[in-house]
């Protein structure tokens, strides 16, 4: 199904002025402070601080300790480029003390990026209640020093993330024409759209090379797909489903444009505009983190089941084209993609990205996880 046309006689929506937040990091849509834990040990007392303070939201997960090599590497990439997603005006590092990735030394990275930090260890400032006090102290003044000024922006200045996490026949032939529409209208307007999913390429390892703008980054999707052909789980059932079909069909939610950058799991889109393929599966809670370490200030996710989850640092926009799930499950879909444009998804996003709610907001559901490239020991 080809992508529906937007009419050439309607005001742009992508051109709309929106309110957001300009930073160094990019334009953000969000003005939220980041409690991080830097170890799984101390990630309820990092909620705790979270929950105590307006603004500040909590990054919880498993990692930080036993890991080892590329692991940890990734652990570590993907904290600190999550701290510095354009949504968020400072962090607070709530370690434990004695575990790998350690929270001094990583405060000291993520100042480095000119983000503004306070760091403390349970073990340090005498226990979980204190730190938690100590903490929440930190947290409030960096929420008071976040009340930025909004500027005028629009849609062509974000880096919005996709992610499509099924391959459903009303993902393929309903959603991801209108999200790929959404795509190419995003990237003429001079936008930067990350797409994550590099497991669907598996099969297609051929064609997603000639998606390329430059032969490295052909070198490094076809590097990608044949790498993921052979993980297992998830990530198989998927491979399967893509190798019964077309390449287009597979990809229909990235737009019709080449692929400017790839970028590993946990790093930063470097390109100022176009479209960037993140080397994480389309599981949501492990793509929309990469999506967010990538930059994103905005997700969308494309989902047959709707998956009600969101994300902690990013709004998350759902979209389904199912139409069974747009009747069970009307509060936790955004955009139903049946009776909807891209002209109607970029309005929707533009709402959102001048402070609208979207479902999971309104439901306070968010999920945060990192992508193992390993087991841990």
């Amino acid at each position: 199904m080809s992508a529906p046309t937007r009419s050439d006689d309607a005001a742009d929506p992508s051109s709309a002025q929106l309110a957001a937040y300009v930073r160094d990091a990019g334009v953000g849509v969000r003005n939220r402070v980041l409690v991080v834990p830097s170890v799984i040990c101390s990630h309820i007392v990092a909620q705790r601080i979270a929950d105590a303070v307006d603004g500040a939201v909590c990054a919880p997960h498993d990692h930080g300790c036993a890991q080892i090599g590329a692991d940890h590497d990734q652990t570590e990439r993907t904290l600190l480029n999550v701290t510095r997603n354009p949504n968020l005006a400072g962090a607070t590092v709530v370690g434990l003390g004695c575990e790998h990735l350690q929270s001094g030394p990583f405060a000291e990275a993520v100042a480095d990026h000119g983000v503004p930090v306070r760091e403390l260890s349970i073990q340090e400032v005498g226990g979980s209640d204190a730190c938690i006090e100590a903490g929440t102290e930190a947290t409030r003044d960096l929420a008071a020093a976040a009340a930025a000024d909004r500027s005028e922006a629009s849609l062509g200045d974000l880096t919005v993330g996709v992610v499509g996490s099924d391959l459903a026949a009303s993902t393929r032939d309903v959603a991801d024409p209108v999200v790929g529409g959404t795509v190419d209208a995003l990237l003429d307007a001079g936008a930067t759209v990350a797409v994550a999913g590099t497991e669907r390429l598996a099969p297609h390892a051929e064609a997603a090379a000639d998606r390329a703008a430059s032969d490295p980054v052909a070198e490094r999707l076809a590097a990608a797909a044949e790498r993921t052909a052979d993980e297992p789980g998830n990530v198989r059932g998927l491979v399967r489903r893509a190798a019964d079909l077309p390449f287009d069909e597979v990809v229909g939610s990235w737009g019709s444009a080449p692929v400017e950058e790839f970028v590993q799991y946990g790093d930063r889109v470097t390109v100022d505009e176009g479209v960037a393929v993140v080397d994480t599966p389309s599981r949501f809670e492990e793509a929309a983190t990469a999506l967010a370490a990538a930059g994103a200030s905005v997700v969308v996710h494309v989902t047959a089941e709707g998956i009600p989850s969101g994300h902690p640092i990013v709004p998350v926009l759902k979209v389904t084209g199912d139409g069974e799930t747009a009747r069970i499950l009307p509060d936790d879909v955004d955009v139903d993609a049946r009776s909807t444009t891209p002209d109607g998804l970029l309005d929707e996003l533009r709402r959102v990205a001048d402070g609208g709610r979207t479902a999971t907001e309104r439901h306070g559901l968010t999920k945060f996880a990192i992508n193992r490239v390993g087991p841990s020991m």
